[in-house]
């Protein structure tokens, strides 16, 4: 059954990058592309070190101190084209599992939602290079929060969009900061990957090793 008690539905909140795909190796290429034209270099570590981060903390970070906020934006908002386009010209692949289970949740009646911390049209490029039109109904981005993760704003959102309470969300992240989130929300949650995901109430190392009845189970 897709629902609970009377007419309460049953969500699935999931994280994007790096739980149903991973565009890392698309982030890189982009930041690599933009930076050297600002005549910057940054490291592969420097890049991983940031997962997780705004482009605005990023950016303070590689291009100094004394760069200004309208430098800031300009390179950030580049990057984010750059990538984009990446999405958009070469596609991407559901990482192993994530199809099979938001195929399935559809199915069996669960409301879904992406929650991230990217821009919206990252979001949206994402989504649709995935082919989950129809199946995730609502997408919450950057811009429709005022606080990322750990901040629970996101699930939040998504939740109420949703018509869901708290009690009847699981949450599905990579990071510890959205396990954080999720707890933070009143919600279950699921780690996947080999990130600081301990926290969560279950965890794999792929979304493809959950067991048939993960969801039903964590929300009863």
């Amino acid at each position: 059954m897709g629902r609970g008690e009377g007419s309460r539905p049953r969500a699935v909140l999931w994280d994007l990058d790096g739980t149903l795909a991973d565009s890392s190796e698309y982030h890189w290429r982009s930041w690599q592309a933009v930076l050297e034209s600002e005549g910057v270099t940054v490291t592969r570590d420097e890049f991983f070190a940031t997962f997780g981060q705004r482009n605005e903390e990023i950016l303070r970070g590689w291009l100094g101190r004394s760069a200004d906020a309208a430098r800031i934006q300009r390179v950030g908002d580049a990057k984010e084209v750059a990538y984009r386009s990446y999405v958009a010209a070469e596609g991407i692949a559901p990482l192993p599992g994530a199809a099979e289970w938001v195929r399935s949740l559809h199915s069996a009646g669960w409301r879904q939602a992406i929650g991230s911390s990217a821009p919206r049209l990252n979001v949206e490029v994402m989504h649709e290079a995935l082919a989950f039109q129809g199946l995730i109904e609502t997408l919450v981005s950057a811009e429709d929060v005022r606080a990322g993760k750990p901040d629970p704003e996101v699930f939040l959102v998504a939740a109420s969009r949703l018509g869901a309470t708290p009690e009847r969300c699981v949450v599905v992240e990579d990071a510890e900061a959205g396990i954080e989130a999720a707890c933070r929300a009143g919600m279950r949650s699921v780690g996947v990957g080999s990130g600081n995901v301990g926290a969560a109430d279950l965890v794999v190392a792929s979304l493809a090793d959950l067991p048939p009845e993960a969801f039903e189970e964590l929300v009863g």
